[in-house]
Parts: structure tokens; sequence; C-alpha cells
């Protein structure tokens, strides 16, 4: 259902649903696997709307009302990917004991469990994708701020030990449309925000894709803004007691990412890392 949803934020659907009926379905899709998926009336309180509108969502999807719709959101498993070291986070915690260790236990059983999400959630036929066309493209321009920031600059570092022509946007401040402008339509732009979205972000993302760009989105929902203009998109969850969005499972996602690319140009990919470690040795860095 969730690549229905990227489908039709793209304009791929027979289907049409406004901004904010995407937005809602991105919501009920988080839930999928949650108690709350039981009764319409606790669903529409999650998601902050009334059962009326859910029942409407429901039948501009196909079905001919909630009870179809619910059956096809329970068809999964009612465990939630990764429930069980959310389970063993909880008991950790479970007492009131805030010991130092306690917390570390909770954020990194919440970081397995986004771990596990992605796993579970992977979608082959969309990381392939996004493979290829970094493979394909003479150049690739990978874009994030704030957190994401150091995101991207780790998926650049990765991706430039076994492919060249790989570079942050604006990585030196010379101005975000003067690299666009020396990009064209068969280069890769990868971008990644994740809720609350950075709007600078998904306005580079549109520009970039009315420009002729592919690009890829790294974000963590179906109903992201990224997705409405991306060539492939990738998700990754965030949610944990970390002070700020968890960048855990977004860099694994990045590692998955340069090790595809890798494994699909080996042959490349070795003399790459062949000459790295020559000049490596050349410099005497350390």
């Amino acid at each position: 259902m969730r690549l229905l949803l990227v489908a039709i934020a793209r304009g791929d659907s027979g289907i049409t649903l406004g901004s904010k009926a995407r937005k809602t379905l991105g919501q009920i899709l988080e839930l999928q696997g949650s108690q709350t998926l039981l009764s319409i009336t606790t669903l529409s309180e999650a998601v902050g709307t009334s059962p009326s509108t859910i029942t409407r969502l429901a039948q501009s999807l196909g079905y001919r009302g909630f009870a179809g719709f619910q059956e096809a959101l329970l068809s999964a498993s009612m465990v939630k990917p990764g429930s069980f070291y959310l389970n063993q986070a909880q008991a950790a915690l479970h007492g009131g004991d805030t010991s130092s260790k306690r917390r570390a236990t909770q954020l990194c059983r919440e970081n397995q469990a986004n771990i596990d999400r992605l796993i579970d959630a992977f979608d082959t036929d969309s990381f392939d994708q996004s493979v290829g066309l970094i493979v394909n493209a003479p150049r690739v321009a990978v874009y994030g701020i704030r957190q994401f920031h150091s995101f991207a600059a780790f998926l650049t570092y990765g991706l430039r030990m076994v492919r060249s022509d790989v570079a942050l946007l604006d990585a030196n401040a010379l101005g975000i449309a003067e690299e666009l402008a020396s990009m064209d339509d068969r280069d890769v732009l990868i971008v990644a925000s994740c809720a609350p979205y950075s709007r600078g972000v998904a306005e580079v993302a549109r520009i970039s894709a009315e420009c002729g760009l592919k690009v890829i989105s790294i974000t963590d929902r179906a109903s992201s803004p990224l997705v409405d203009h991306s060539t492939a998109v990738l998700f990754a969850a965030h949610e944990s007691s970390f002070l700020s969005n968890s960048m855990t499972a977004f860099i694994a996602l990045a590692e998955c990412l340069v090790n595809g690319v890798a494994a699909t140009i080996p042959e490349d990919a070795k003399a790459a890392l062949s000459k790295r470690d020559k000049l490596i040795q050349w410099l005497s860095v350390e």
C-alpha cells in the first residue's frame, strides 16, 4: 500500500488524492501493526481526523468502506516490525530505573527496531532502481541540511570510494542554482530529509526534477514531500528516544547503497579502491 501512495503522489496511479488525504494515508501506514487500527474511532484519533474522513479515504482507494481498508491494513503481521526490541526497551525502563545503562539500552534497542523496519519494509525494486541510477549517471550530487548534511557527507564519501564524480551539493557555498545548472538529464541528485521536512530540500528536489534531473529521495514516509518529485524513493525509520531524529537507520541505508553500487560494478569498484589505497600510501595519510 505504501507503493500505491508513492504512485499516487507521483501521478502514476488512476487514484487521485489531495495533499491532506495523502498525508492522512501516510500517517495510517505508519501505524501498521498498531492496535489503533482495530477501531475507526481510535484510528481517527491517532491521526487527528474524523471517522467519516477515513471512510471517504477508504472509498477513494477502492474499498467499499472502512472494513475492507482495515482488512488490508491488518493483513500484515499484527506484531509491529521491531516490536521485540521496543518491548525490551520498555522492560529495561520498567520500575523507574533511570540509570545511564538503562537509558542507553532503550535508545540502542529503538535503533535496532528502526533497522528491523528498514529490513522488513525493504523494497528491492526501488533499491535496485536507485543503485542503477547511481551507477549509470555521469555525475551524482547529494543534498541534505542540518542533521542530513552529515548523512549526505557520509553517503558522498562512501560512493566516492567506488566511483568518480560524486559530490555534496553546495559543499563550498558556491550556490545551489549554479551547481544544478551544470548538471543535465543524465545526472542524479540524491536528496534526504525526514519529518519535520526541510522546505528548502523539497524545493531543490522539485526544481531538479522539473529541470530533468533524476532524483533519488531518501526519507521516512510515503507522504513525504520529497516523494512527489522522485524518480526512485527509499525509506528509513527514525523514531526513538533520541532528542532529535535518529540517523542510525539512514546511515545503515547509506552503507547498503554503497555496497549495492560496488556489487553492481565490482571490477570498477576494486580498481577505485586500489587506486585510493595507493594514493593514501603515497601521501603518507595516517
